[in-house]
């Protein structure tokens, strides 16, 4: 088979968001650019394009309008709070944690507003913690709705990659697979892999590995052998902090099949360090797709705070471990019940006010910029349609008028012989009788009435409160909870310009990282927690650190 061979300034390795970042900087500073992916053109823009599109920013005007005080003093202490930076190596994502932290509180916005990127003006209230004020969570407010969702702040991007390469100043190389990186003298060079076979695979669907030859990429007759990697990591099944099992043995599917991480070990043969592997990100509010686009394919609910959560047994799980408040402490303790699932017990009325759907494909009215749609999906009675899908087609839903059919459709699903009936009814009935009462011990009610005072989640996102068996919010629904695989928050190790650290803390010439890859940023900015919003800013912020240092 023959081997192509290809010269440039820079290489860019992944088509994700941060690879189309880095690209498009790296051309407005003038470099010769190619972009190579080993899927077909069909998937530009990688994970992001899927994305609800959730950015996290400090102080922003959407935040102000809607009466939410925030800085960065405080965004610092959550973040620090969130992290649980408690290693060696934790002093580089500490310190991209303080940069993004600056970029999310100043030119961010700006930024992206530049290129054409809106907001949705309310402010969702992701990872609320619910702990003491210098534990995990957000203190405020700050996941904002990219206009367009993922595809949204892909396009942008995606856009000035296309222009370049109309202009002969960029090329991209679809089905070009990295098998290894080529160094000189202790300095990366350029790559070579696998060319692989044409693929009609959609979006997201798998495609043919067959091979069909060999490429070889270089630098340019200048001598510059910049090279930049980014291949986000099929998160697999690890320990979590604070758990004290193993990984669940059956999860949903969060990401598209080709997501394998396989650049990791690629980077790790240069002389790239790889930090904080074991840190995950997982979901606890997965339910199965209906309509699959890869195997084992999961959504993840995004829930407002009022459903009744309960384990796999029946049991209530304990505060703060409310919808929406500390994902990864509620994936700590499903991991001691000796489940791999657990329970919402919901009515209809909650479910049309505060269950939104992860994806862009599962959010149209967002996704297509659609205002008539938005205003009647979210702002009109019942649920939005993708919702109304899952309810009529999703295999882990349970919709029944009243609380004893629907504990006998919630027994008859896999999994619910472990369930103690007796148990779930005198949890639902005693938080029904709470809630009758102006004054309640019951936490989550506590902090349903409390939340309502903030005017983003009693306009779209908190339910008045009511009785789960109230015949007018009904009827009642169950769903059956799967954990999710999503991200991996550790990887290669970089300094704030992107670059690959060795074990030595040198940096590896001519390669750099970011997004995933580069457990966005620093080799694991996020610490041990996620405060939302947070991981598509950081495919684009440590994109354009890196674009640029690579330029020059």
């Amino acid at each position: 088979m023959a081997t192509r061979t290809h010269e440039t300034d820079v290489l860019v390795i992944g088509w994700g968001l941060s690879g189309l970042v880095a690209a498009t900087e790296a051309v407005a500073a003038g470099r010769r650019v190619t972009v190579i992916d080993q899927e077909p053109r069909s998937n530009l823009g990688g994970q992001a394009w899927w994305s609800f599109g959730g950015l996290f920013f400090v102080d922003s005007p959407e935040q102000r309008r809607m009466g939410i005080r925030d800085s960065i003093e405080l965004a610092r202490e959550d973040w620090l709070g969130n992290a649980g930076f408690d290693r060696p190596e934790d002093e580089w994502p500490r310190r991209w944690a303080e940069a993004y932290l600056q970029f999310a509180a100043g030119e961010k916005r700006a930024w992206l507003r530049e290129r054409g990127v809106g907001f949705f003006p309310v402010v969702g209230w992701a990872e609320r913690g619910g702990y003491g004020a210098i534990g995990p969570g957000n203190s405020v407010p700050r996941f904002h709705i990219t206009w367009g969702t993922g595809p949204g702040i892909v396009a942008p991007f995606s856009d000035a990659l296309s222009e370049a390469e109309k202009s002969g100043r960029l090329t991209v190389l679809p089905r070009h697979r990295v098998t290894a990186l080529i160094t000189a003298d202790g300095a990366v060079t350029g790559a070579h892999g696998d060319v692989l076979a044409d693929s009609p695979a959609d979006r997201g669907e798998e495609s043919s590995r067959e091979v069909v030859g060999g490429f070889e990429i270089t630098g340019g007759s200048d001598g510059r052998g910049i090279r930049r990697h980014r291949r986000q990591s099929r998160p697999r099944p690890q320990s979590m902090a604070g758990a004290t099992r193993d990984s669940p043995g059956r999860m949903l599917t969060g990401v598209p099949a080709y997501v394998d991480g396989s650049m990791h070990e690629v980077a790790r043969s240069a002389g790239a360090r790889l930090t904080n592997e074991d840190r995950m990100w997982h979901y606890v509010e997965g339910i199965t797709n209906w309509d699959p686009v890869w195997p084992s394919h999961g959504i993840r609910i995004l829930p407002g705070p009022s459903s009744l959560w309960l384990d796999a047994t029946g049991a209530r799980l304990p505060v703060p471990l409310f919808p929406g408040f500390d994902t990864l402490g509620t994936l700590a303790h499903l991991r001691t019940t000796g489940y791999d699932h657990s329970w919402f017990v919901t009515s209809l009325k909650i479910v049309e006010k505060e269950f939104a759907l992860s994806g862009s494909e599962q959010n149209p009215d967002l996704t297509g910029k659609d205002v008539q749609l938005l205003l009647k999906s979210r702002l009109a009675k019942g649920p939005t349609g993708p919702v109304q899908a899952f309810l009529d087609e999703g295999p882990d839903f349970v919709v029944e008028d009243d609380l004893e059919t629907l504990l006998s459709g919630m027994a008859a699903m896999s999994g619910g012989e472990a369930l103690d009936l007796d148990r779930v009814r005198r949890e639902v009935v005693a938080r029904d009788r709470e809630i009758e009462n102006d004054f309640t011990k019951d936490a989550q009610i506590g902090m349903l009435r409390s939340m309502r005072a903030y005017r983003g989640d009693r306009l779209i996102r908190t339910a008045p409160p009511h009785r789960l068996q109230d015949p007018s919010a009904g009827p009642m629904v169950a769903v059956k909870l799967h954990v999710l695989t999503r991200k991996s928050l550790g990887g290669i190790q970089t300094d704030l310009d992107g670059r690959a650290l060795d074990g030595a803390g040198n940096p590896v010439p001519g390669l750099y990282a970011a997004g995933e890859a580069s457990g966005f940023g620093g080799g694991g900015v996020h610490g041990y927690r996620a405060l939302e919003g947070t991981f598509l800013g950081g495919c684009l912020f440590s994109g354009r650190q890196a674009g640029r240092a690579a330029a020059r």
